[in-house]
């Protein structure tokens, strides 16, 4: 009987397809969901305790699959599974979201992000304004309505459930929610309708900056996650084959690389005049706009450019903002308005993840603990300097020093990155950092730049390294192809979809150190 039941289970571990994979990721979304109360998600500590008592069970459920005999692409949707459900773990066990960061209770967003998902963790269930047209038809009101009406409750359980301290990721709460209260008084002033549930919510978020600040009073103890924590983080959940010491070093040296390559480019084009500001609006709506046609007829040749695509959001009336005003990637687009655009792949990317879906439903629902970020922010950034290779500014040969200044950026900020999380820097010296190191004193220490980039590194560890790490990490895959035309070999990146650049790699070429070195099982 022993002998029959055994056999018996060996049939179903056998029996395991990519199918039943998908059934299992479907499932997981929902139990990874908080449970809503009275339109508010619950972050109590018994609903998290319970939450992570029931992801043993999910991790159980996953590792039970024979993946034997799948193909490369089904394992790595596989392992995409797993990444996601040690995202979950490392919730509980270190970044504590719910109970040391005020960041995570961000009741409104009243802007898109660039990449696949917000960058950061957030609550579940905020108020996306963005997605909504005004004037609003009656259903997307009473939605609103909804949704503002949550937030004072929303934000009197964030009181009771932030218990730990965290200076830092206190200070960064504070600005946070000084801006919602400007989007909500903008939202009042904007429909009648809405305006006594935004003022009702603005009143309790305003309420919730006073308390955050007596509370960061009280506080001493460092935001950082640790050398050891941000390990495992990159490898068992960003699928990122790198540590913390060889990213700290990768940062460096692409900071020499890029100063040293912008002073000879300098040099190069000593004899060409500066680039010069507009002089009014106008010619900044100009500008822009030519940018924009240039490259989107430019990238025809590099990859196959759909109808649907577009940079057409990027357009618009704008105000002519003075010189000293400026912050960091401004500073850029006022000098030349192509620069910043070949990084605004990201809105062509967003446009293929909803027109062209990827086949793998695991693929097309958008990784969840930013576990796509090496994928977007890296290629974006590596787009910068392959349009440049490819020819884009050989007419215009100062925008080029531009591009190197970018880099040094994202280098400065990967830097600021690791050595917060390891505790070398506290927010306010990792904020200096960047502003000091910046070339041309273009990073404005006033700005929300700062604050913005300070967020999501603080809160999302590792993210500031990925924009250097993943150029790095495409340009090995790029290097690791065998020789096909460009065109073809970006149409394959794409089709593989935003997932991170260690499995991307594996699937296209089939080389799996990486995936080996991650421990990802195969």
């Amino acid at each position: 009987m022993r002998f029959l039941c055994l056999l018996a289970f060996t049939a179903i571990l056998q029996a395991s397809t990519h199918a039943d994979l998908t059934q299992l990721f479907t499932e997981w979304r929902e139990f990874q969901r908080p449970r809503m109360v009275n339109g508010v998600p619950d972050y109590s500590p018994a609903a998290m305790k319970q939450q992570y008592a029931g992801l043993k069970k999910w991790q159980q459920r996953l590792a039970a699959l024979n993946i034997t005999g799948w193909t490369v692409a089904e394992k790595v949707d596989y392992n995409l599974v797993r990444a996601e459900m040690n995202g979950l773990d490392f919730d509980h066990r270190v970044l504590r979201p719910w109970a040391r960061n005020p960041f995570f209770y961000r009741a409104i967003f009243a802007s898109e992000s660039d990449t696949p998902l917000h960058e950061g963790p957030h609550v579940y269930g905020a108020l996306e304004l963005w997605t909504y047209k005004f004037p609003l038809s009656p259903a997307d009101t009473d939605e609103i309505l909804t949704k503002l009406s949550a937030i004072p409750r929303l934000l009197t359980q964030a009181k009771s459930h932030l218990t730990e301290d965290s200076k830092d990721l206190y200070s960064l709460g504070i600005w946070l929610k000084r801006q919602e209260s400007k989007a909500l008084a903008t939202l009042a002033a904007r429909d009648p309708k809405l305006a006594a549930a935004a003022k009702e919510a603005q009143t309790a978020v305003d309420g919730f900056a006073v308390w955050l600040e007596g509370r960061e009073k009280l506080m001493s103890k460092s935001s950082g996650i640790g050398i050891e924590n941000y390990n495992w983080y990159l490898k068992n959940v960003h699928l990122v084959p790198y540590t913390w010491q060889q990213l700290a070093g990768l940062m460096e040296r692409e900071l020499h690389r890029t100063l040293a390559t912008l002073k000879l480019e300098q040099h190069r084009n000593r004899n060409l005049p500066e680039l010069a500001f507009p002089k009014t609006a106008e010619e900044l709506d100009r500008r822009n706009n030519e940018g924009i046609d240039l490259l989107m007829k430019f990238q025809q040749d590099l990859f196959t450019v759909r109808d649907y695509m577009n940079l057409d959001r990027l357009r618009g009336k704008r105000q002519l903002v003075a010189s000293d005003a400026l912050d960091v990637f401004s500073n850029v687009e006022y000098r030349d308005a192509i620069p910043m655009k070949t990084h605004a792949v990201h809105w062509i990317e967003k446009q293929r993840l909803d027109q062209e879906p990827h086949p793998s439903l695991i693929r097309s629902s958008r990784l969840l603990y930013n576990i796509w970020d090496t994928r977007s922010e890296g290629f974006a950034t590596a787009w910068e300097e392959v349009t440049m290779n490819a020819g884009l500014f050989d007419q215009r040969p100062r925008a080029r020093e531009l591009i190197y200044f970018m880099g040094a950026v994202r280098a400065i900020r990967g830097l600021a990155d690791l050595k917060f999380h390891s505790g070398e820097f506290s927010l306010a010296q990792a904020k200096q950092y960047i502003v000091e190191k910046t070339p041309n004193g273009w990073f404005n220490p006033n700005g929300n730049t700062i604050w913005v980039d300070m967020g999501i590194y603080a809160t999302q560890p590792s993210y500031g390294t990925t924009y250097l790490g993943g150029k790095i990490a495409f340009d090995q895959l790029l290097a690791d192809m065998k020789p096909m035309p460009f065109k073809a070999f970006m149409d394959s990146f794409f089709s593989v979809g935003v997932i991170p650049m260690s499995m991307v790699r594996w699937e296209m070429t089939g080389l799996d150190d990486e995936a080996r070195k991650l421990g990802a099982r195969q």
